[in-house]
């Protein structure tokens, strides 16, 4: 369809711009413009808004109006309209989408309105996917049918988060509109998801449907629709009214009545209103010369003219966009149905004004709003010049309609009507849709551009600076310098001159200028800014900002006005989560007592402060006196960037308290409140009187005291009251007077502040040392107040969080945890403290083990009946069930109330931990050991023990969840159980962490890490955001060095700083990157890690090293990037702590981590001093390059500098830290230093960071488990498995073999073809070029391959390490088969040339028979008839024919190796029966394994030994060998080796070109016999003659195949009699032929069929063995793998079948069963599982050999035709036309050069090949496999050319697929009891049942080899050396099931194999005989996923 030519394109000039609303957008919302396709569609139209600019002639150009007119005469009405909601991930939008047609697919989010033609039927379809919020969004049709979309996989929660949204925004009665649609991929399965979801009470089955998520199949589309139809006829409305307009009767009435005129007026006076208040802001818009200026221009005006701003009767004026009541869009009443066409009265064409709410440039003081009776604002006169539109530039848009303007209500917020100066405030300040729309911590919690340090800011940035320089708690948020919003560069200003500047009068300097600069505007008010942000933020930013101001001590707003109904509020729930600490002096003796609680608890005196009337005096500044005279508590007219004019404080009353430190300097002896009413007191009323009866003393600031005043009256009031006054009086210079009891005056005149500040500290001091009421802010709920915490959402997440405390209130604080968290308290620490006992297990450790792991799992069982405690219950069930928003005051109040019941506890037991520390520390200090001492010790110890119990809070509650969830995951508790709700705590827990509270990593109380838990809440977190990468930065440093406060202080997150409260383990926040940055930075995601600081008070002396330095390893290993942290500046702590720091960064630099840090030195005296910076920074490197060295010396290691270990730059990666606090606690505020160092800190790590890829989340997962389990075996380095490395070198293993394979089938394609060209004699030798050069093409199409493999992968940093290796490795492999493929061709050379004597004969040999079959024939022609007879005349001359033709040659004879073996052995001295004996008994063929080699020896010297053993023997009946299992490997060893160096002698000898020769018999001989003399020298026995003879059997038995096969081939290539006779078949036939009467074509015919059969045959098995060998590898998952792949089917076959003597060849030689095992498969595929397979590849090769030999056929008859050739020629051009893939014998052509028809001939050739392809067709398997290189041969040299060797310990064999992967360790997943192997205790017959992977987790030892006299601990099994050092074997807790199952399946096999025993240390655990044979299969699929 074409596009609509009429409609205007987008962005033209003078022609409007159209934009859709964004969820995310607050500058415009304006109908989406229809882009149709069709011209002039009535359909598409329909909602068409067309706009068009219009230029006027305005001197300054241009100014545009905006109009709007329809596309098309007619409009057509929507049936019904749905609005689309839910993820914008669950639909691909497009232009095929039949739901949500876009052009552009640029924003899935974007908001659009569109009509559509939706299967013949008019559907209105809007689109709000993106959950927007729908303030933003003009939404005001009546709408049929909600369609929540929801994708498969995320269903569940997307559902639930889905209805709460459409709960929230249009009413609970939406819900009966809602039809959930789950979409899907094609290819996804969704059938479970309807279970899933019937789990929610308010889902419907019946309004449930699924689709595809492309939505481009019109069933489906069809199928929603009719399910639509259904609901909408059982909804009763039938649709959903979103016009919930707000009239009163009145309007009702006036709306259905026919006075139209009446009603369009009404509504332009309205819209009026709004108009004026939008005329403010353009005002600020225009300076005074366009102004001017635009009121003499006439412009042309649109249809509505706002000048001069009255009411038409066409249309009213409309109100800006946001305004009370207000709508972007109407709705006319006129409208039969809902519908998206926008009209109004007696208007032909719709027009759309929109107004730009610019900052004003002017702003008066209150005094400039006159106030009407009513109280609303008067304006003034609105000018034309001021009404100017505006072209898509301003955010206030106006409606058309003329109705009265309709809204959408909430439950939780209605748009109101803010006061003009307040609308115009929030403008300034960007702030005017976050009133409406709050701001939220989310918006915050997430990492943006820094905070810019310059000097000025713009208006429309203070708020968010301000919020974030809270954030970070720098003070001086309230002080933010800005600029004009007009001016991008502040520049000094520039005054203003009088017009009479040349005159000498002097009159300009004395005329009056009080506003010579009108019409600069006064910037906003500090305080203004404060009080916008806390009027836009929803309540738990309130609570965030209102916090931390707290902090930064200021005072609080207490009582605020609401800008809209000025009704009074106490924002009681921001003050939740202060407390406050000080130290309270009393009695005579100044008994100091430390306090802290939280603020809203405590009972203190609040002394109020009250001015009446107008002063000169600062009330404020008075009250800063006395608090704290250094620090502005209160904001006061002398702060920086103060104003006159402010809007938003006058009565506001701000709180601030006095919190003494227990000195005497403290101006009070108790903590004390002060209460600022801001404004005139007398003008307000109700704070006033709501304070003076809460105060226990009040200040009155008055200009006189006189009855005269207005303030007579409060004054009087207040002076007859109890309460104390005092009475601060401006005119006054008298003295402090008590005029009569509690009642004080004191003038102000002439008097100094601080002097007035004294005197007010002691009448004040004086009236609270006495009787006096106080003050608690939970007394608040007086009626006329407005208190937060009543709204009903903060009530259901109160209630729900007192179910909880209701349950521990009264209760011993300690004893809480014991009683409701069981599963967290002794259970969890016993399990640990086991846990921990695996990794140092002595004596019998596989049965220690298995205890230790049945105690373990009763822990866990026992867990799981402890696990329903009531509090858990209430707790998991509010998670579960509460709505989002509810849930979110839940946790908070949880908290907080929580923490309100342990704060006094935990006061109480700090200052006696603190007393009782001090009295030990004076103790020892004096050398006291008496029992004091002790007993002073013990109750320490008690204390700590104590206060560890007492610490009780929300992270406690998470902690009892994930052990909740461990026990049952690891009972594997099925979700049918009483307990089920523990399944879904992973998913509660991440959803809580994505809200951003902090999760417990590792748990400080038991010091382990749940691993368990934490890799199910990280899965859970990767399900809900994707597996996001995140840049993790860590933190590490001593104890109370304030590493939580500064990354508090960083990213504005809610660490535990409090006193009490110091971070115990670790935790970890998330904190997603803002979109200014996001495209900055690899990652998307920064998460953050607080760790518990080092040198913890509660541990001591190895103790605290051990934990510190376990500590230290995995927060450096955790991290990209590690903040060590340094406090103070003492050299002894700073060495310590460097120290354990340099060797964990030295740890992760031996497993291949690369971390970086930062050193953070906080609390220095003087960081400005540049000197000392230096000198320090020097100090602190050399203390680092110290550390380095002797960590060097622990960790074994060559390292001679810090900078050796990690990329340090001591100039750059140093930041000293100013201290936390100006002046003394607990009244000093943060210092702005601090602030500012740490955003310098956060720009620091910023710039690092954006270098760095970060890491996945489930890379996190694996590295969390890899580290803490290699800390767990305590030597990390040796212990550390790096699970993703491991998993990415698998991977790559994988692609090694495809890579290897592809050059490998490509050679031997080549090889064959190179094959066949020397066979035919046209090669006689092979260079490795010319290989090269064939293989080029493949090689380099491979490198490519390689190069995008490395480059693209998604773990490209990981494999990055190993490219240049794997690049090297393939270009060896290339070069090594290069260098193989010749070796083999240059033998087929020599073969060939070895027969030369033969083919010379060949020609002879032909002609002759040729001839004699010819004359035979002719003889027999008519006398013989019947072919049976024919046969027989020739079978009877054939015979004569060979012998007369070999007369002269002596045949070569067959070899008899058996005679030959005998021959040797006998001249070798062995006894004739010896050799007989041997050979019956068969021993000898299974020399290599042999269980026990004892038998074979004799001792040397140890006579009296072995007498001594043969009694013992005699008497025990027991075998006892004096072999070690070394000495047994020893032997075994040398028969391999033995057998090896043998057969490689043999095969180099000439057999198959010169002819076997007994004399390589006798050479190997005695090769062997000098061997074994040579190893009998080097030991302490001798072997007997038995084993000499046995040795050299084996030797002849292995080398008996290759001998007869090459002599095979000799015989073949040179012995005529042998050749002769395979021609005999051919020769017949050619007989036949002649007996026929066939002419020579004929006969020459049959010849050449018969042998292109030959040649054919063998050319199509060859490439068969190829393609079988190919599909098998991609076929088979045995083989389409790498090296471990390949031994776990081969473990997997052995267990199957069962066969003991199969395992005993694995065991002793692991290849040669690998071998057997790829011959089986290869076999088993070929001839029975894939029988079909191999005819298909054959009838493949044999179709392209055939195809070939007609081509020939044809290029060989048409050259010779075109050339009248001859057969000569023939032959030649067939020959070279068969592209070196055939061979053809030659043939002698003498005897036919009679044939000159060769299309005759051609014929005959075609009609045979069709027999000899029939038959090619048909050949048997076993045909097949005669191949010159069989499949499973192909195979094997592919999967078996690896790494064979075995571990030292046990003999398992090394899976890695390369066969030299140095510098990679030797490595298996499947290591094995070492007794399988034959290991056994020394000078025992007891078998070793332990696993060496439970051994190097153990504490024994063991000696590295039989000399040893130096015992090395398991744990360090690499300082043993070679080969042990080359090997990498971890502590894997003994998973592997296989290996146990076997032990016990063939104890006894295993007992008789090695003539030893499982008994004593070596008994079996009855654990292992419990395990089948199906688990123990399935245990080798999960050690493959390790």
């Amino acid at each position: 369809m074409e596009e609509n030519k009429d409609k205007p394109t987008r962005r033209g000039k003078g022609e409007s711009e159209t934009k859709s609303v964004s969820s995310e957008t607050n500058d415009e919302v304006q109908l989406e413009e229809r882009t149709a396709d069709s011209k002039c569609d009535p359909v598409n139209d329909s909602l068409d808004t067309q706009l068009s600019g219009k230029n006027d002639k305005s001197t300054e150009g241009e100014d545009e109006t905006i109009s709007a007119s329809t596309a098309c005469s007619h409009r057509v009405m929507a049936e019904f309209t749905l609005v689309l909601t839910g993820d914008p991930n669950s639909i691909e939008i497009g232009s095929e989408n039949f739901l949500l047609h876009h052009d552009e697919q640029t924003n899935v989010k974007q908001f659009s309105n569109k009509l559509y033609d939706l299967c013949g039927r008019q559907i209105c379809v809007i689109n709000m996917l993106g959950l927007p919020n729908v303030d933003k969004i003009p939404l005001n049709q009546a709408v049929h049918a909600f369609i929540l979309l929801i994708p498969n996989g995320q269903h569940s929660s997307h559902y639930r988060s889905g209805i709460e949204w459409l709960e929230r925004t249009f009413g609970k009665e939406c819900l009966s509109y809602v039809m959930t649609v789950l979409t899907h991929k094609s290819d996804e399965k969704c059938e479970s998801a309807l279970a899933d979801l019937k789990a929610n009470h308010c889902f419907v089955e019946e309004r449930y449907h699924t689709c595809r998520r492309s939505m481009m199949n019109v069933n489906e589309i069809i199928d929603i629709l009719e399910k639509i139809d259904v609901m909408v006829s059982e909804n009763n409305p039938q649709c959903h009214n979103l016009l919930m307009i707000e009239v009163n009767e009145d309007q009702k009435t006036q709306d259905h009545t026919p006075h139209k005129e009446e009603t369009i007026t009404k509504a332009a006076e309205q819209m009026k209103t709004a108009a004026e208040i939008q005329q403010k802001c353009n005002q600020a818009e225009c300076d005074v010369e366009d102004s001017e200026k635009n009121n003499e221009d006439t412009a042309e005006q649109p249809e509505i003219k706002p000048e001069p701003c009255e009411p038409k009767e066409t249309a009213a004026p409309p109100p800006i966009f946001g305004a009370p009541g207000s709508s972007l869009y109407g709705l006319s009443k006129e409208s039969a149905v809902p519908t998206s066409t926008y009209t109004v009265e007696k208007m032909e064409t719709g027009s759309e004004i929109k107004l730009k709410c610019d900052p004003p440039k002017e702003h008066g003081d209150a005094e400039h709003s006159k106030k009407n009776e009513d109280g609303t604002a008067e304006h003034p006169e609105t000018k034309p010049g001021h009404c100017e539109s505006k072209k898509k530039t301003g955010t206030c848009e106006m409606d058309l309609s003329g109705n009265k303007q309709s809204k959408i209500l909430t439950e939780e917020h209605k748009k109101e009507k803010l006061p003009e100066e307040t609308e115009i405030l929030l403008c300034r300040l960007h702030l005017q849709d976050s009133y409406q729309q709050k701001m939220s911590p989310a918006d915050f919690l997430k990492i943006g551009p820094p905070v810019k340090q310059s000097n000025e800011t713009c208006e429309k940035d203070l708020a968010q600076t301000f919020c974030q320089m809270s954030m970070m708690l720098d003070y001086r948020a309230r002080y933010i310098p800005a600029r004009q919003d007009g001016s991008e560069v502040s520049q000094p200003e520039v005054l203003p001159e009088s017009d009479s500047i040349d005159t000498d009068d002097d009159d300009a300097f004395w005329a009056n200028t009080e506003d010579s600069n009108q019409s600069k505007q006064a910037h906003v008010h500090p305080m203004d800014v404060q009080m916008a942000a806390f009027h836009c933020s929803d309540s738990f930013l309130k609570q965030n900002m209102i916090t931390k101001l707290s902090q930064c001590q200021y005072a609080l707003p207490l009582l605020v006005p609401d800008p809209v109904s000025m009704d009074i509020e106490c924002p009681l729930w921001t003050f939740r989560k202060i407390t406050k600490t000080w130290k309270k002096t009393q009695g005579d003796l100044k008994t100091v007592t430390m306090k802290s609680m939280p603020v809203c608890k405590a009972e203190t005196p609040l002394v109020s402060f009250f001015r009446l009337g107008s002063l000169s005096l600062s009330k404020s500044q008075l009250m800063n006196t006395l608090i704290n005279d250094r620090h502005s508590t209160f904001f006061h007219r002398n702060c920086p960037g103060s104003t006159k004019s402010r809007h938003l404080m006058d009565g506001v009353a701000e709180i601030a308290w006095y919190c003494p430190a227990g000195k005497p300097t403290d101006s009070f002896t108790d903590c004390v409140a002060f209460c600022n009413l801001h404004g005139d007191s007398l003008l307000i009323e109700k704070q006033r009187e709501i304070l003076t009866e809460k105060s226990s003393v009040i200040v009155l600031l008055l200009p006189t005291l006189k009855k005269s005043e207005k303030s007579y009256t409060v004054v009087s009031s207040l002076l007859n009251a109890t309460k104390p006054l005092i009475c601060l009086i401006t005119d006054s210079d008298c003295g402090a007077i008590q005029a009569k009891p509690g009642k004080y005056k004191l003038g102000l005149k002439d008097r100094s502040q601080s002097d007035v500040s004294e005197e007010l500290k002691q009448i004040i001091g004086k009236i609270l040392s006495g009787p006096h009421t106080t003050f608690q802010l939970e007394s608040l709920g007086i009626s006329g107040i407005r208190v937060d915490e009543n709204d009903s959402v903060c009530q259901k997440g109160k209630s729900a969080a007192m179910e909880i405390v209701k349950m521990i209130e009264g209760m011993d604080i300690s004893k809480i945890k014991e009683k409701f968290l069981s599963c967290e308290g002794q259970l969890w620490h016993n399990w640990c403290r086991i846990n921990k006992e695996l990794y140092h297990l002595k004596g019998n450790i596989e049965k220690e083990k298995e205890q230790k792991k049945k105690q373990l799992m009763e822990i866990r069982q026992k867990q799981c009946d402890a696990s329903c405690s009531e509090l858990m219950k209430s707790f998991t069930k509010s998670l579960l069930n509460l709505p989002s928003k509810d849930k979110e005051y839940f946790l908070k109040w949880t908290q907080i109330l929580i923490d309100g019941l342990s704060t006094d506890d935990l006061s109480s037991i700090l200052q006696n931990y603190d007393e009782t520390w001090s009295k030990v520390l004076d103790l020892k200090r004096k050398h006291d050991k008496s029992a004091e001492l002790k007993e002073k010790q013990a109750e320490l110890e008690h204390l700590s023990k104590k206060l560890q119990s007492a610490t009780f809070g929300l992270e406690h509650i998470f902690r009892e969840m994930g052990q909740i969830y461990e026990a049952h995951k690891s009972q594997k508790k099925q979700t049918g159980s009483r307990h089920t709700d523990w399944v879904k705590y992973p998913e509660l827990a991440a959803d809580v962490m994505i809200s951003g509270y902090p999760m417990e990593l590792m748990d400080g109380d038991a010091g382990h890490v749940p691993l368990t838990w934490i890799s199910s809440l990280l899965q859970e977190v990767i399900k809900k955001l994707g597996d996001q990468r995140v840049f993790v930065l860590s933190v590490l440093g001593v104890q109370s060095s304030g590493k939580s406060t500064m990354l508090n202080a960083m990213f504005g997150l809610q660490f535990a700083v409090s006193a009490g409260r110091c971070t115990k383990g670790a935790y970890m926040q998330l904190l997603k990157l803002s979109e200014e940055i996001k495209n900055d930075y690899m990652f998307d995601y920064v998460l953050v890690v607080d760790t518990e600081g080092l040198h913890a008070l509660e541990l001591a002396g190895n103790t605290c090293l051990h934990h510190d330095n376990e500590l230290a390893t995995f927060v450096v290993g955790v991290g990209n990037m590690t903040l060590i942290n340094i406090f103070g500046e003492n050299p002894a702590d700073m060495q310590d702590v460097l120290q354990i720091v340099v060797q964990a960064i030295m740890r992760m630099k031996k497993v291949k981590l690369s971390p970086s840090c930062v050193f953070v030195h906080q609390n220095v005296t003087d960081v400005a001093a540049v000197e000392k910076n230096m000198d320090g920074k020097r100090r602190l490197q050399e203390k680092l390059d110290k550390m380095a060295q002797l960590a060097a010396e622990e960790e074994v290691c060559d390292v001679e500098c810090f900078s050796d270990v990690i990329a340090f730059d001591v100039q750059k990666d140093v930041k000293y830290f100013a201290q936390l606090w100006e002046g003394s606690p607990p009244m000093a505020p943060p210092n702005p230093s601090y602030s500012e160092s740490v955003q310098e800190l956060k720009n620091i790590i910023l710039s690092k960071a954006s270098n760095s890829t970060g890491i996945l989340l489930s890379h996190f997962s694996s590295k969390i488990q890899d580290l803490w389990n290699a800390l767990m075996n305590e030597h990390f380095v040796f212990s550390f498995k790096n699970t993703q490395e491991i998993a990415a070198y698998r991977r790559l293993e994988v692609q090694y073999s495809n890579w290897t394979w592809t050059l490998r089938s490509e050679m031997l394609k080549i090889e064959n073809q190179l094959h066949l060209r020397i066979v035919k004699g046209q090669l006689d030798k092979i260079e490795n070029s010319h290989l090269s050069k064939e293989m080029n093409k493949t090689y380099e199409e491979l490198k490519k391959q390689m190069v995008f493999y490395f480059e693209d992968d998604r773990d490209k940093e990981i494999l990055v390490q190993w490219q240049g290796q794997f690049e090297n490795k393939i270009k060896e492999f290339h070069e090594e088969h290069i260098r193989e493929v010749k070796r083999k061709l240059d033998e087929v050379i020599q073969q060939k040339n070895a027969r030369k004597k033969l083919d010379n004969k060949k020609t002879e040999f032909e002609n002759k028979l040729l001839q004699k079959s010819k004359e035979l024939a002719h003889q027999l022609k008519d006398v013989v008839e019947n072919e049976e007879e024919l046969k027989e005349q020739f079978d009877s001359v054939w015979s004569y024919w060979v012998a007369e033709l070999t007369s002269d040659i002596i045949p070569i004879k067959d070899i008899n190796l058996e005679e030959d073996q005998f021959n040797v052995l006998e001249e070798l001295g062995t006894e004739w029966n010896l050799i007989m004996k041997s050979r019956e008994e068969g021993k000898y063929k299974e020399l290599s394994e042999v269980g026990n080699y004892f038998g074979y020896i004799t001792l040397m010297k140890y006579s009296r030994v072995g007498k001594a053993l043969d009694f013992v023997q005699e008497k025990t009946r027991l075998k006892v060998s004096l072999l070690t299992h070394d000495d047994q490997e020893e032997i075994r060893f040398f028969i391999n080796n033995v057998e090896q160096e043998s057969l490689k002698a043999i095969q180099t000898k000439p057999v198959a070109t010169q002819g076997y020769t007994s004399t390589y018999l006798q050479e190997v001989a005695k090769n062997v016999q000098k061997k074994v003399t040579e190893f009998e020298s080097e030991r302490k026995y001798i072997f007997k003659k038995e084993f000499t003879v046995n040795l050299l059997l084996y030797v002849f038995d292995r080398a008996t195949s290759w001998l007869l096969q090459s002599h095979k081939t000799y015989k073949e290539n040179n012995d005529a009699l042998t050749y002769l006779n395979s021609k005999k078949n051919e020769y017949y036939i050619v007989f036949k032929s002649y007996c026929k009467g066939s002419s020579s074509a004929v006969v020459f015919g049959e010849m050449m069929c018969e042998r292109l059969k030959v040649s054919a045959v063998e050319a199509v098995i060859d490439q068969t063995a190829v393609d079988l060998a190919g599909e098998m590898r991609c076929s088979l998952p045995a083989f389409n793998g790498n090296r471990l792949n390949l031994e776990k089917h081969v473990l997997t076959s052995l267990a199957e079948k069962e066969d003991f003597s199969k395992y005993k060849t694995y065991i002793q030689n692991p290849k040669k069963q690998v071998e057997a095992f790829i011959k089986e498969e290869a076999k088993k595929y070929i001839f029975t599982k894939q029988k079909e397979k191999e005819p298909k590849i054959l009838k493949k090769n044999v179709d392209d050999i055939n195809k070939l030999i007609k081509q020939a056929l044809f290029e060989a008859t048409d050259k010779v035709k075109k050339q009248e050739g001859n057969i000569d020629m023939w032959v030649k051009v067939f020959s070279s036309s068969l592209n070196n893939k055939l061979t053809l014998d030659t043939i002698f052509c003498q005897n036919f050069r009679d044939i000159n028809n060769f299309d005759f001939l051609k014929e005959k050739l075609e009609k045979g090949l069709k027999t000899v392809t029939t038959e090619m067709s048909r050949l048997p398997l076993d045909k097949v496999m005669e191949c010159r290189q069989t499949p499973d041969q192909i195979l094997i040299d592919q999967l078996c050319n690896c790494c064979w060797e075995r571990c030292p310990f046990c003999a398992a064999v090394c899976t890695n697929t390369l066969k030299d992967h140095s510098p990679d360790k030797h490595n298996v997943p499947f290591h094995r009891p070492s007794g399988v192997s034959g290991f056994h205790t020394k000078d025992t017959v007891d078998l070793v049942i332990d696993f060496c992977t439970t051994l190097v987790g153990s504490d024994r030892n063991f000696y590295p080899n039989r000399d040893s006299k130096k015992l090395v601990p398991y744990k360090q099994y690499p300082t043993a050396g070679d080969p042990l050092a080359s090997w990498r074997i971890t502590a894997d807790e003994s998973k592997l099931t296989y290996w146990k199952w076997f032990v016990c399946h063939f104890q006894k096999e295993l007992e008789d194999s090695h003539n030893l025993k499982f008994q004593g240390k070596g008994e079996i655990p009855n654990e292992w005989k419990r395990y089948s044979k199906e688990e123990a299969i399935e245990s080798l699929d999960e050690m493959c996923k390790q």
